[in-house]
């Protein structure tokens, strides 16, 4: 999707991720207090996840000065990281693996793929783009698209059946690459 210059859109998380609080925003804004409006803030979330509550907060509050993310799954904060400093490679390696995915037309040679790509990401010294592109094609192609590791810190949802799921879902702005 391209956007023109001016135009608005609304940042959504980029992965699924258990404890989500997409679903709760008008709830939880209902909680906020007042005063958010009426100063600059720092935002802290100790627990980011899929970051809707953050996506929220600053398209709510343009007063935000500062915002300060964490979670203890590293895989999920190298993922941020990889966005914020080298979106182009990862938008391309996410083309290419949507690319090699979906022209596979059986069930089973795709969840041959995943599989393998689910092992490559529990086993193999990657470069950081290369994780953050597997980590977003297994969410994507999983099972519920979730994120769950074993008690052994491996990745190990099961191979979802999608016929045509979308692996790499970005915007550009006009310039921007």
């Amino acid at each position: 999707m391209i956007f023109a210059k001016g135009e608005t859109f609304t940042a959504k998380p980029f992965i699924k991720w258990v404890g989500g609080k997409g679903q709760l925003l008008q709830q939880l804004e209902c909680l906020m207090p007042r005063e958010l409006c009426e100063r600059e803030f720092t935002y802290i979330e100790p627990f980011v996840g899929g970051g809707a509550m953050s996506f929220f907060m600053l398209q709510k509050f343009p007063n935000i000065k500062r915002v300060v993310i964490n979670d203890i799954n590293s895989n999920l904060t190298d993922a941020y990281k990889v966005i914020k400093n080298n979106a182009e490679a990862l938008v391309n390696g996410l083309k290419l693996i949507e690319q090699d995915y979906l022209s596979i037309s059986s069930e089973e040679e795709r969840k041959k793929f995943y599989l393998e790509m689910r092992r490559c990401f529990n086993e193999e010294q990657l470069e950081s783009i290369e994780k953050v592109v597997l980590l977003i094609f297994l969410n994507r192609t999983c099972f519920n698209g979730l994120y769950r590791e074993n008690s052994n810190g491996k990745f190990n949802v099961p191979f979802g059946r999608y016929t045509n799921p979308t692996i790499c879902n970005y915007w550009c702005p006009l310039n921007m690459f």
